[in-house]
């Protein structure tokens, strides 16, 4: 059975457009009308490459009272996602064949959108058996590692991609772990204990000397680096200096693009996240979005439990979801990002990244991916409403214009407001 979508509107284009898809494929796109077993008409409103999410926390296994695959899924098809990238920080943690594989068919069972799987580095040996699953990259979290760990980690990295067919791409979590440690127990002995002082305790300083550390450490070992979750202007400024000369890309949250850390006192620990928010000076914005930028929302949900335990015991984390893309349609439409850099940082550039070959772009033969945007629809975020577990988001009330309003999978839709 085959499937046209008409009357859709290409950011890149003039004119309506009509898209058949034939067994998850895009077979023609066309001004005229075409003809297929089932229409969907779109009126009028944007057709978009099927948004991509680099870097999401679903939680499973092990930690489902959070979140699970089925309920991640559902919230990222409810906010125009169609393919997210999962973590490996579950219970266990994803850094061996056994888990991967388990993983593996947890998400097949019950994910609604499309998926791939980060790995955790390991033993070089046991890496070597995780790449037969095609885990699309390894991630570091390095504020939980030593210099000397980081080292041997990168080290087997690049002996891995010259053994396996392993591509050489590592995304990061930079905060250098020695300063986080030693400024958290500074602040706590001095008996700071303000959901704002969170900030001091993982201060800019730890992420910029971690941004520079795994910058030299990939040149080094030749390998591909992803900076997730950036959140230092400085720390960008790093990047785009080694992109001169290097395979280098990194991603924004929307948290980190919207608010300064003068929201903990506006939301406690309900903001609480890592890296943490920056003061303002110090840190990223939405004037810092342009052609080559990605998204990366970050979602990492907790019990409401989780997030109340205090400064320093509240776990961080915040699901981001349902909330990122009526937040950057809402900076569209008020001047403070062109419309035509959206399918490229919510899709494109993480396709690009991530080896999505088949994804990322409007075209003949890629998958049928689409998110449907309707630039216009206003609304005001209700967290009763969204599919998450969660039961927070800062953004929780906020006013926005704009949304996605349906979501096409690999031709199949499962998610439609319109």
């Amino acid at each position: 059975m085959d499937l046209i979508i008409k009357n859709c509107k290409l950011v890149d284009k003039l004119g309506e457009y009509n898209i058949k898809v034939e067994d998850g494929k895009i077979t023609d796109i066309s001004k005229t009308p075409l003809k297929g077993d089932e229409t969907i008409d779109i009126k009028c409103n944007y057709l978009m490459p099927g948004f991509i999410d680099p870097h999401i926390h679903f939680r499973d296994p092990g930690l489902t009272q959070k979140e699970d695959f089925k309920t991640g899924s559902l919230s990222a098809a409810n906010g125009g996602f169609t393919t997210v990238i999962d973590m490996p920080n579950t219970l266990p943690k994803t850094n061996t064949y056994k888990a991967l594989k388990e993983k593996i068919q947890i998400a097949k069972s019950k994910s609604v959108v499309n998926f791939e799987l980060q790995a955790g580095h390991n033993t070089l040996e046991e890496m070597k058996k995780m790449i037969t699953l095609k885990p699309i990259s390894f991630k570091i979290f390095m504020d939980l590692e030593s210099d000397e760990s980081l080292e041997r980690i990168f080290k087997d990295l690049s002996t891995l991609k010259d053994t396996t067919e392993y591509n050489g791409l590592v995304a990061t979590h930079c905060e250098k772990k020695a300063i986080v440690e030693r400024e958290t127990e500074r602040l706590k002995q001095k008996g700071e204990n303000e959901a704002i002082d969170y900030t001091y305790g993982r201060p800019t300083i730890s992420e910029d000397e971690s941004v520079k550390q795994a910058i030299e450490l990939a040149r080094e070992n030749n390998l591909r680096l992803h900076i997730c979750h950036l959140s230092s202007s400085k720390s960008l400024s790093m990047a785009k200096t080694a992109s001169k000369s290097m395979p280098i890309s990194w991603e924004f949250t929307p948290h980190h693009l919207l608010l300064d850390n003068t929201a903990y006192n506006v939301y406690g620990t309900f903001i609480k996240t890592n890296p943490p928010l920056r003061p303002k000076n110090e840190s990223v914005s939405v004037e810092d979005l342009d052609e080559t930028s990605i998204i990366g929302t970050d979602h990492a949900p907790h019990t409401l439990e989780d997030k109340t335990k205090g400064t320093w015991n509240s776990s961080p984390g915040i699901p981001n979801l349902e909330t990122v893309v009526p937040l950057m349609l809402t900076e569209v439409n008020n001047g403070n990002i062109d419309l035509n850099i959206i399918p490229k940082i919510f899709s494109t550039n993480a396709a690009k990244v991530y080896g999505l070959e088949n994804k990322g772009e409007i075209a003949i033969g890629k998958d049928a991916d689409f998110t449907v945007i309707d630039l216009k629809r206003e609304g005001k975020f209700n967290i009763d409403e969204f599919e998450t577990k969660a039961e927070y988001s800062p953004f929780d009330g906020w006013n926005y214009t704009g949304t996605a309003v349906m979501t096409i999978v690999n031709g199949k839709v499962v998610m439609d407001k319109l």
